[in-house]
């Protein structure tokens, strides 16, 4: 049974002791199948992400020709290890003009944008479409560059759906802006060696852009000629159960704290989000009065801003422009909801600002987006009557999110989770995303 269209997360009412295992990083899956559809033979990628956005990009290279095996891994139900056929550099033609091989992204961002500047190595055309929010969202800053290059890509409005004329490698030179987005310089860059391209990266933070930088350090230890790759955990999907961690040791200042870990924590320096513990310490003490999302964390900051109101200091969240342009208005979003829990926000440019105080429970609206989800999720497990409306909508990254808040510990925090509506308590098969 799908998870229901309205959930309520009832507190936890006594301590935790978990190690929490989470996913494969997202980023880090789809530039893995990207380098090694490129590579030459068989590369075998574990610790896999299967969740909707990495199942896009699998299917859209399968669409193509591309062999890739699917295995279950026993350390982790929400990941997989791919074994992926590649064909070293070569990529399978498409269709003529009059009638372009299509391949749907839905709303996966990196799908859309690496798969575009990935096509035209390929020979023929490419209609790449999405769902109607992916048809929002910017392109332009990689279009232009991929033009830079001598490629055709067709679209009026400079945004998805778009059709890319596949030309074979051509080398040449580019300047790319990731003042939008630093997706358009990671595409660029992962394709680089095979097109023989020359990627020059301008634009806001453009030589300390931590997702760029996550490219580069990939290009660097990535097989190239077949072998095995590890893919870490993802950091933005634990940063929710740190910042479980640190709500448990607020409240029960004095009494028997809770005992929440993540296990398998990053320490490459590739996320940026690996840092997050370091903002909000799972011994409870309060963060640092502002915190950037250019320069501090990445997607992990929407969960930081939701802990804000028990930071017991008003908190300032800046440089939030890039969460505009994603999944959903972010920025808005998180304001609207907090608000609706009784939160004093305000917003200011890219900047929030939240005050601490009492929060009440309230129904989220998620936008379809699935860290709206898990962020207000998490604080579910300290506020009364929270509910969470569309929370299918985690299978975006995370499809077992709320198994794992409810999963006893210590492999899950023990959460009682109800069906809004009735609320009847929902058993783990009703509470995997589909």
């Amino acid at each position: 049974m799908p998870l229901p269209e309205l959930i309520e997360i009832l507190p936890l009412d006594q301590p935790v002791h978990a190690e929490i295992t989470v996913p494969g990083s997202k980023s880090i899956t789809n530039r893995a199948l990207i380098l090694a559809a490129l590579a030459e033979g068989e590369t075998v990628l574990r610790g896999a992400l299967w969740s909707e956005d990495t199942q896009v990009m699998v299917e859209c290279l399968q669409a193509l020709g591309f062999m890739i095996g699917v295995e279950p891994d026993p350390a982790e139900p929400g990941n997989r290890t791919l074994t992926v056929y590649g064909r070293g550099g070569v990529i399978p033609s498409g269709g003529p003009a009059h009638a372009p091989l299509a391949l749907h992204v839905g709303n996966a961002g990196t799908a859309a944008r690496f798969l575009a500047a990935f096509l035209c190595l390929g020979r023929g055309c490419y209609r790449l479409e999405g769902v109607p929010r992916m048809h929002e969202r910017p392109q332009a800053g990689l279009f232009d560059a991929l033009r830079q290059l001598g490629y055709q890509v067709d679209s009026p409005n400079q945004r998805l759906p778009a059709v890319i004329h596949g030309a074979g490698p051509k080398p040449a030179a580019c300047r790319v802006s990731i003042a939008e987005s630093s997706q358009f310089a990671s595409a660029l860059l992962l394709g680089a060696s095979v097109g023989q391209w020359r990627v020059e990266v301008t634009g806001e933070n453009a030589e300390e852009s931590p997702y760029v930088a996550m490219t580069t350090r990939l290009l660097e230890v990535f097989p190239k000629a077949g072998g095995q790759f590890q893919i870490e955990p993802d950091a933005s999907s634990g940063s929710y159960f740190w910042g479980a961690a640190w709500l448990a040791a607020r409240a029960s200042a004095g009494g028997h704290p809770s005992r929440i870990r993540v296990r398998h924590w990053p320490a490459t320096g590739w996320q940026v989000d690996e840092q997050f513990p370091k903002f909000f310490a799972p011994g409870g003490q309060s963060p640092p009065g502002q915190i950037s999302r250019q320069t501090d964390l990445g997607d992990s900051i929407m969960t930081g801003i939701v802990l804000a109101p028990w930071a017991g200091q008003p908190l300032q969240f800046t440089d939030l422009g890039r969460l505009r342009l994603q999944e959903c208005e972010r920025v808005q979003a998180l304001r609207t909801e907090l608000e609706r829990c009784g939160a004093r926000v305000v917003e200011e440019g890219d900047t929030l600002r939240v005050w601490p105080g009492l929060l009440h429970g309230a129904e989220i609206e998620t936008y379809n987006d699935h860290r709206m989800a898990m962020c207000f999720g998490m604080l579910g497990l300290a506020l009364p009557g929270l509910r969470i409306r569309n929370p299918a909508c985690v299978k975006k990254t995370f499809p077992g999110f709320f198994q794992k808040l409810a999963a006893p510990p210590p492999v899950g925090l023990g959460a009682r989770i109800l069906d809004g509506r009735d609320r009847r308590p929902l058993t783990p098969a009703e509470l995997q995303a589909e």
